[in-house]
C-alpha cells in the first residue's frame, strides 16, 4: 500500500507519514512526565523533612515543659499523709463517673485519701470539684455522698458543680471560694499540672498523691496526653487567659 511506504519502497511504521514528528512528540511528553514526576517526589522528600523536623521539635518542647514544671514543684509533692503541712481545705479534683453513677477507680480514690487526710487533721474542710453540666451527671453530688459514707461530716464538704477542667477547678477555689492554700487531691501523672495552674492562679498548694491502687492500664495513655494537656494548660495561662463558669463569691471560710 503506498501510504505504508517512502520513495525507496520501504515499509513504514502505521502512521509515520500521516503524523510527522511523532515519534519526536511522544519523546518530549514522556520527559515532561519524567520530569513532573521527580519535581514531585523532591516535594514530597522536602514536605516529609519538614513534617518530622516539626515532629521533632513539638516533642522536645512539649518534653521541656513537661521537665520544666516536674523538677519546679517536685518538692510540693506529698506521698503520705502524715507528712502533708496543715491547709484550710482539700481540693478534691474530679476524673468521672461510670453511667450507674458510681465513681471511677481513680475519683474514688482521690476522694478516699482526702477523707484520710481529712481525719488526720490536715484539713478542715473539702472542696469536692467535678463537673455538673448535665442534670444526670453530678460528680461533686456523687463526690459528697462517697466521702460522708467514709466519716467526714456533710458541714465539712463544700461542692463546686462547675470544676469541669482543672483550669477551671484552680481558678474557681480562689475567685468565688476564696482558697488561698490548699491541699491538691489527685495522681501522680497529674500532679505537676495541678500544681502549676493552682500557682498561676493564685493557690498556694501542695499535692497528695491518690495512687491507692495499680492503674497500669490507663497510666500509658495518661501520662502521653499529659504531656499535650500541660501545653494546653500553658496555653490557657499565658496566652488565652479564659473565664469559667463564675457566679457570686462563696467564702469557703463562712460556709
Amino acid at each position: 500500500m503506498v501510504g505504508d511506504r517512502d520513495g525507496s519502497g520501504v515499509r513504514l511504521p502505521r502512521g509515520a507519514l500521516r503524523y510527522p514528528g511523532a515519534s519526536s512528540r511522544r519523546q518530549c511528553a514522556g520527559e515532561r512526565r519524567g520530569g513532573i514526576a521527580l519535581r514531585v517526589r523532591k516535594v514530597s522528600r522536602r514536605v516529609s523533612f519538614i513534617a518530622v523536623g516539626c515532629g521533632v521539635v513539638a516533642v522536645a518542647l512539649l518534653g521541656g515543659l513537661r521537665l520544666w514544671v516536674e523538677q519546679k514543684y517536685h518538692d510540693r509533692i506529698y506521698t503520705r499523709v502524715e507528712d502533708v503541712p496543715p491547709r484550710p481545705v482539700a481540693i478534691v479534683l474530679g476524673a468521672g463517673l461510670w453511667p450507674d453513677g458510681s465513681l471511677t477507680p481513680i475519683l474514688a480514690d482521690r476522694v478516699a485519701t482526702a477523707a484520710e487526710l481529712y481525719h488526720a487533721g490536715s484539713v478542715q474542710k473539702l472542696l469536692c470539684s467535678g463537673d455538673n453540666r448535665f442534670v444526670n451527671y453530678n460528680e461533686p453530688q456523687h463526690m459528697l455522698e462517697y466521702a460522708v459514707s467514709l466519716g467526714v461530716p456533710q458541714k465539712d464538704i463544700v461542692l463546686d458543680y462547675a470544676g469541669r477542667r482543672t483550669y477551671d477547678t484552680c481558678y474557681r477555689a480562689r475567685a468565688i471560694f476564696g482558697v488561698e492554700q490548699a491541699v491538691i487531691v489527685t495522681q501522680r501523672f497529674h500532679a505537676a499540672r495541678a500544681l502549676y495552674l493552682c500557682d498561676a492562679l493564685g493557690v498556694d498548694a501542695v499535692v497528695i498523691l491518690a495512687d491507692r491502687q495499680d492503674y497500669s492500664t490507663r497510666r500509658v495513655t495518661w501520662e502521653t496526653r499529659e504531656y499535650i494537656a500541660l501545653a494546653l494548660a500553658w496555653w490557657d495561662v499565658n496566652v488565652r487567659h479564659p473565664l469559667p463558669v463564675l457566679g457570686e463569691p462563696l467564702p469557703i471560710g463562712e460556709i
